[in-house]
């Protein structure tokens, strides 16, 4: 497996108590799998994806992440597994408006180590399989919302990830754009062989999931597979 959570339970401070926010939650994800994690507003569903990007300490259960388990690692550990194992796509790109296509993606793999010949050839590789290899050198204001989102997928695949969280990514798109953001990451779900979870509130998104789980006040009340 390669995304792990067991038993995991989350609260926050509420006054003179604690909100449960995610309660004995229990998620498997194996690679090249998309697990889609559906819910009301406020059920657990960002708590849920922020434990799993090892944003927020638990208070209670063990995350895994390609076999290796997050208790007891230090801040600096941390952000190293973020960098080598996990890709993060956000609602919105945030892309770097005085960078190309291409250097939104290069700068990724250069904070990481890797030599600009590695970089470029990562970015080219990945800008391809995104179908924006002729968009390269554009930049963010000649990109439309959904070519954006595309390189803001490109761009979280950059180190080769064993996980991809996916936090509404076509909550600004219209239902066409939306469907073809949705369907490149079902097929680079399959192809870079990432575990990827999809938070998502469109029931037309099911339809692409391997599994459904949905979250309801903290609790996981379902995780079945689709057909």
């Amino acid at each position: 497996m390669s995304l792990n959570l067991t038993g995991i339970t989350l609260t926050y401070p509420d006054g003179d108590t604690r909100l449960t926010a995610l309660d004995h939650v229990t998620l498997d994800v194996p690679r090249g799998t998309l697990t889609a994690v559906i819910g009301p507003s406020g059920s657990g569903k960002s708590s849920l994806l922020a434990v799993a990007a090892t944003l927020i300490t638990p208070d209670a259960g063990v995350v895994a992440i390609d076999g290796r388990t997050t208790t007891g690692l230090t801040r600096g550990e941390l952000t190293e597994l973020r960098r080598h194992t996990i890709g993060i796509v956000f609602q919105q790109p945030h892309l770097i408006p005085s960078l190309t296509a291409a250097e939104q993606l290069q700068v990724v793999a250069r904070t990481d180590g890797h030599s600009p010949r590695t970089a470029r050839g990562r970015a080219r590789e990945l800008l391809d399989a995104v179908g924006l290899a002729d968009r390269a050198d554009r930049r963010p204001h000649q990109l439309s919302g959904g070519q954006r989102q595309r390189v803001n997928i490109a761009r979280a695949l950059m180190n080769d990830p064993a996980v991809l969280l996916v936090d509404e990514p076509c909550s600004a798109l219209d239902h066409a754009r939306g469907a073809a953001v949705i369907d490149l990451i079902t097929r680079l779900t399959h192809e870079q062989a990432t575990a990827t979870v999809l938070v998502t509130h469109d029931p037309a998104h099911l339809t692409a999931a391997d599994r459904i789980a949905e979250v309801r006040d903290g609790r996981l009340t379902s995780a079945a597979a689709t057909t």
